[in-house]
Order: structure tokens, then sequence, then C-alpha cells
């Protein structure tokens, strides 16, 4: 178990990069930031899930394959609430933030088995979620290699510094009225123009995670493998900055969440915090 505690062990300097090209791009990767340990118990953890009835869970693959996804796994499982308040990443999240303090949000899960080819719409994060604040950041972990052709995440370089907000788009048909208060404007048609945009991509290693802006424009391929399974944790993290904002149009608008995700009990504009968004670092 010394294994899970271990300090991340990229370098200072590598982290204050990543930090700068998150502000300059939107999006960065930082090498080799999660011990062994962790990966070996999260993938235990992530076929617990896998092999279970979850309330909160959603099927994505309607063409082919097997397009898997959970979040808030850290309220039920053990696992996932170590990984998340203490593995390395919530510190990490702080100093790529440049907060004082980091919160957990939420995490998630998406799972895209071999031959699974649907794809994750583009999309940014922040619309989707009841918070507002400029320390928003998302960690994505992968417990397997993450390449273009089993669908590690893609951006579009600098979309963060667009000054637009779009509207979210469901992932399924289930959820697809959800959304329908959403104040924000329609996405364009990323992929009817692709030469219109600088796509930037990485190739991963388990242990290597990518970070990413709330309102950074984001998708994903489907698993086009026979044989690489693509799983992967998106831990999502506050900063000093960050306030409760429930407008219309959030997933907590979407009727299972509001069914078994508790109520913050947090007031518009309060700071994140709570039993439901709690101190990750330092730790308390």
């Amino acid at each position: 178990m010394d294994t899970l505690n271990t300090p991340a062990t990229a370098p200072t300097a590598a982290v204050a990069e990543a930090a700068e090209a998150l502000q300059r791009d939107g999006a960065a990767v930082v090498r080799g930031v999660v011990p062994a340990g962790w990966i070996e118990r999260m993938r235990e953890a992530i076929e617990a899930e896998l092999a279970g009835a979850s309330p909160t869970a959603a099927e994505y693959g309607r063409k082919a394959g097997r397009f898997y996804a959970d979040f808030f796994l850290w309220l039920h499982s053990p696992a996932f609430r170590a990984f998340a308040l203490e593995s390395p990443l919530p510190r990490l999240a702080a100093a790529l933030m440049g907060s004082q303090r980091a919160n957990l949000f939420y995490d998630q899960l998406f799972v895209k088995e071999p031959g699974s080819v649907e794809p994750t719409p583009w999309h940014q994060d922040i619309p989707y979620w009841p918070v507002a604040g400029r320390q928003v950041v998302s960690i994505w972990v992968p417990f397997d290699p993450a390449t273009p052709e089993n669908g590690v995440v893609t951006y579009i370089k600098g979309s963060h510094l667009w000054g637009r907000t779009f509207r979210p788009k469901a992932f399924d048909d289930a959820n697809a009225g959800a959304f329908a208060a959403s104040p924000y404007e329609t996405l364009p048609d990323i992929d009817a123009e692709p030469g219109r945009y600088d796509f930037i991509s990485w190739r991963l290693e388990p242990g290597d995670v990518l970070v990413h802006l709330g309102l950074t424009v984001h998708g994903a391929a489907g698993n086009r493998t026979a044989d690489v399974r693509r799983r992967a944790l998106a831990l999502r993290y506050t900063g000093d900055d960050a306030c409760y904002d429930p407008r219309p149009g959030t997933f907590m608008d979407i009727a299972h969440v509001r069914a078994h995700v508790p109520s913050p009990g947090l007031e518009p504009g309060a700071p994140m915090g709570g039993p439901l968004f709690p101190r990750a670092w330092p730790a308390p």
C-alpha cells in the first residue's frame, strides 16, 4: 500500500510548464503523475463498477461495442473516494489552478471497450455544471495506453479564449431534454469544417494525465482497436474563486441525478464546499 501514497513524480518545472500551457492552450499533459499502486487499485475498482448496477450509470454504445459512463462514484466507492481525495491529483489540481485549495467537484468514469465506435461529442464542460469561476479544472486519468486509435481526448487549442459558451449536448437520447433550458448558443459543427481549428492531443501511458479548463472544446473518437481498452477517470476540482451556480440546463436537471445525487445544500453564489464538494487539498 505504500506505493499508493507516493508523492507525484512530476517535477515542479513540469507542473509549472503545464499550468502555463493550460492557460495558453486550454489543455496540457503532465507525465508520470499517478504511481503504479494507484493505477492497479483503480483498475480493480473500475472492474467492480462495470460489473455492478449503479443507478447513475449510462451505456452510450448505441452503434457497436460498449461505451460506459458513470459519475459521483466517490459517494459509494471507498476506492474512488480515496483516489479523488488522497492521490497526488488534488495537490496537482491546486497547483495548476494557482489556488490555495482544491475541492472535489465530482469524478466521472468513461470506459470505451474495443470496437466501441461511439464518439464523445464535441463540447465544453462548464455549461453542464452548476458552478461558476475561473479556477475549475478537469484531470483525465487513463488506466490503459490512450491513443487516437482507442479514443484519447482531443482538444481545440485556444477555444477557452473564444469568449463563447455553448449549449450542453446530451450524450444519449434519454437525456436529450435535460438541457433545453440552457441559455447558451449552439456549438458549431466542428466536423463539418475541421480545417478551421487547431486540434491538439497526446499519446498517454498509465501514470500520465491530461488537464483542461471548463471552457475548452473537446471530444474523443470511438475505440477503433480490436484489443486495447480505454478506461479513464475524469476528476473535476474547483479552486478559491469557484462558486455554486444552479442555473437552468445543468446536469442537476437530469432526473436520475436529482434522484441519486444528494443536494449540495448551498445557496447560489456560495463557495464550493460542504459534504458533496469536500476539500481535497490541503487535506482537512
